[in-house]
């Protein structure tokens, strides 16, 4: 069998998102065959002919059957909140690049968005803290999702505890954000988490749960495929208390679990990142855990050197 026709045979596969690659896998009694199709997600990726991969799977004397592969690439992300300057952009922008093991996105304030987009020129991704419900209209102070990508973002945070709690943000209103976003194109990172009194109480993964059925409820499951699922336990966030590895593990698990429930395939391939003071001595301990795909890193990503290292620590 030829890549060309492993092609033909899997023109028909429903895609399935790999951070930015659309994978398809393509087994027959002569092996194993992967292909990298250009995604519409990304204009950056090279589109690939195909090759033998048998190490992934045992060959299986199978013939034309199309199986689909979850593979989950690390993202690192940098929340800068209030935080940044127009240097601190060009800095962050001229080193951060993609690499094999983690695809890179910072977060600076809304108004250094459009500079980080053009110096980074798509070596690193980048996007917006918050977003706007409405296409457009009077809203004073919102930003609409097409806006962002008119400027080169590409994601948006949706939900972040700070906004939750500052903003009084509701489930529901963060339900629809995330909807917006989805529906303007952008990679959405949603997030939820837990206070301490939840987790001293024993309602932790209860109160996760409702938060991410809210807000899946407003889409379609698939959606969120190409973007991800922040777990930041809000009694970690800027307190320099961190959930141990194996909690955050726990909770990852269940909110997998909950995934499952909904759509098998998002179970797979939905990366979900830990945030929750996240740095540079406690981040491989935490990368190393299997249902741990990365990080939404705060104060961490204001000193670049520190955030490098973070990336450099997924394996």
């Amino acid at each position: 069998m030829v890549a060309s026709d492993a092609l033909d045979a899997l023109s028909n596969a429903p895609p399935l998102y790999w951070a930015y690659y659309e994978t398809k896998v393509y087994l027959s009694d002569s092996g194993l065959w992967l292909i990298w199709q250009q995604s519409a997600l990304s204009d950056r990726v090279p589109l690939a002919t195909g090759c033998p991969w048998q190490p992934l799977v045992q060959r299986l004397p199978l013939r034309a059957q199309i199986f689909r592969l979850a593979m989950r690439k690390a993202l690192i992300a940098a929340n800068w909140k209030c935080h940044g300057s127009l240097t601190m952009v060009d800095e962050y922008a001229a080193v951060l690049e993609h690499s094999q093991n983690a695809e890179i996105a910072v977060f600076p304030p809304a108004v250094f968005l459009a500079r980080y987009a053009s110096k980074a020129a798509n070596r690193s991704d980048c996007g917006i803290q918050d977003l706007g419900v409405a296409v457009s209209g009077a809203h004073t102070g919102e930003i609409a999702g097409d806006m962002v990508r008119a400027v080169g973002g590409r994601w948006v945070i949706v939900g972040h505890s700070e906004r939750r709690h500052d903003q009084m943000e509701s489930d529901d209103l963060v339900a629809k954000k995330l909807n917006a976003a989805v529906n303007a194109g952008l990679r959405p990172i949603l997030c939820i988490g837990e206070t301490e009194q939840q987790r001293d109480a024993g309602n932790a993964l209860a109160v996760v749960e409702h938060q991410l059925r809210v807000a899946l409820a407003g889409i379609n499951v698939s959606q969120i495929y190409a973007g991800a699922i922040a777990y930041e336990p809000i009694w970690a966030i800027g307190t320099g208390r961190t959930a141990t590895p194996r909690q955050a593990q726990d909770m990852h698990v269940g909110i997998r679990a909950v995934l499952r429930s909904l759509d098998v395939d998002a179970a797979l391939a939905t990366r979900i990142i830990y945030g929750g003071s996240v740095n540079a001595e406690n981040a491989s301990a935490l990368f190393s855990q299997a249902d741990i795909d990365g990080a939404l890193v705060g104060g961490a990503s204001l000193q670049l050197d520190t955030f490098t290292r973070i990336i450099a620590a997924v394996a």
